[in-house]
């Protein structure tokens, strides 16, 4: 249908040019808070047709950004500048601030693009790299999504050690819903079409309000506002519908595509590996159904020296060292990634980085968390070793790995690589590779068009949501849970 609005009837009754010029669109763009596109840019260029009917035509030119734009709140500075700028208060038990340097990448290991990057710092990475989002808008009435810049992982941190109660654990995460609910973009869906990046675990902001005041964490994802919104955080959990993991940072932060494709070149070259696996990480000797300290015994014990051990329990060099990490990752086949004080490691996307295939013991590690970056069919990427086989002793890790034949191990390394640019936070947007931040900013738009499209409908959210295809088959985890 063709409709054209005239404000002034008079107006349009003297005006019959504009009247024939309005009936010779071919789309009709309408702009409501609804809208599943974006429309306000498409430019309409006239072109005089040459031929004897003398008729005028119109070109619609399609804009890169429709559907794309996004608008990013002015939130307050004690939600997001103050956090960096008091950045001492950030940990009681080490100096925070040389990790928000550059942009949150964090202090420089060389001249080229490679950080010290702190695992807790994706909000602030995230934040610096939408200021240079090509599609950001200043007009929240065009936007497809509505980005909060609050880095609320960073804010809880300073409060989850110490004894703190639960109103100084929860008050800025009632302050955060608060300020949105009374923006007039959040009447719009009623903030089914904001996010916002969490940056620590999704179990640091799922406290129930009811709780003992000393239990763990805030209670920022169990507000109603937060539970309309979608958060993106580094750990999701198996049970919500509306926290997503992406990845952890790690220490490459390209700055062009043939940085990417150097490394890939570099890792894919690198010279025969010298173990079998390897495994960097403390044990959990107080945490009940561990298997850290059976894996770590068994690195130790691996005959012909085919497993390489990084001990972090004294927290000494070789365990802190990016550098060392990354090369001890380089020189192993495969790479252990045993939960810890979560289901997720950091070490899965170091590993990654290195071209070093991640073995996992529980689904809740990667295969119910980045489904937004790592492949429906995890035995295209991954080895899973059920945990029950290590807690019983009936599993040897070496003997399992050995008997994989050299071809399906390359395979293996290859499906690896071929994701490392999904996993790494690149400084700008690259010239033809899509990032973290480029696939995670997808998914957000696509999710929240599928959340518009309910919303005008009057349809509830669907909640399910950890399904993936594994060697041809729709796999359930629940039991592990």
């Amino acid at each position: 249908m063709v409709f054209c609005h005239c404000h002034n009837y008079i107006w349009c009754i003297i005006s019959p040019t504009f009247i024939l010029f309005c009936l010779s669109l071919h789309t009709y763009h309408y702009l409501s808070p609804y809208s599943n596109t974006v429309k306000e840019t498409i430019r309409l260029v006239p072109v005089i047709n040459q031929e004897r009917t003398g008729k005028r035509l119109v070109s619609v030119q399609e804009d890169p950004c429709s559907g794309r734009y996004i608008y990013m709140h002015d939130l307050p500075a004690r939600f997001n500048h103050d956090l960096v700028t008091k950045c001492n208060t950030l940990s009681q038990w080490f100096d925070f601030c040389p990790y928000v340097k550059n942009e949150g990448f964090g202090p420089r290991l060389n001249e080229l693009s490679w950080y010290a990057t702190n695992q807790f710092m994706l909000s602030v990475i995230f934040y610096n790299r939408m200021k240079k989002y090509e599609c950001l808008t200043t007009s929240s009435f065009i936007a497809s999504a509505i980005y909060a810049p609050f880095f609320p992982g960073l804010e809880v941190g300073r409060f989850l050690w110490g004894g703190f109660n639960s109103s100084v654990k929860d008050v800025a995460a009632l302050d955060f819903a608060t300020w949105l609910r009374r923006k007039p973009e959040w009447n719009r869906m009623l903030g089914k079409d904001h996010f916002f990046v969490a940056g620590r675990i999704t179990w640091d902001f799922r406290r129930l309000r009811d709780a003992n005041s000393k239990a763990w964490g805030n209670v920022l994802l169990n507000l109603p506002e937060a539970k309309n919104m979608t958060m993106l955080t580094i750990e999701s959990s198996p049970y919500g519908s509306n926290d997503f993991a992406i990845p952890y940072p790690t220490y490459f932060h390209p700055s062009s595509d043939r940085e990417v494709i150097e490394w890939q070149q570099r890792v894919r070259k690198s010279p025969r590996r010298k173990y079998l696996f390897a495994f960097g990480g403390a044990p959990r000797p107080n945490m009940t159904g561990s298997v850290r300290g059976e894996l770590i015994s068994q690195c130790k014990n691996a005959i012909s020296n085919s497993c390489r051990l990084l001990n972090c329990l004294h927290k000494d060099d070789l365990c802190n060292s990016p550098k060392n990490v990354i090369r001890t990752y380089m020189k192993s086949d495969f790479c252990l990634q045993p939960p810890g004080d979560s289901y997720t490691r950091k070490s899965t996307f170091d590993s990654i980085l290195a071209g070093c295939i991640p073995v996992f013991f529980h689904p809740g590690s990667a295969y119910i968390q980045y489904l937004w970056h790592f492949p429906k069919n995890y035995t295209k990427y991954s080895v899973f070793i059920p945990i029950d086989g290590i807690k019983n002793g009936t599993v040897n890790v070496r003997e399992l790995l050995s008997k994989i034949p050299d071809n399906e191990a390359v395979a293996l390394r290859e499906e690896v690589i071929r994701l490392i640019p999904r996993i790494i936070y690149a400084q700008n947007k690259l010239e033809t590779i899509e990032d973290a931040f480029d696939v995670s900013v997808k998914m957000v738009l696509r999710r929240i068009e599928e959340a518009r499209i309910r919303f005008r409908e009057g349809k509830e959210e669907s909640r399910k949501k950890y399904y993936f295809t594994g060697k041809g088959e729709d796999h359930e985890w629940d039991s592990y849970f």
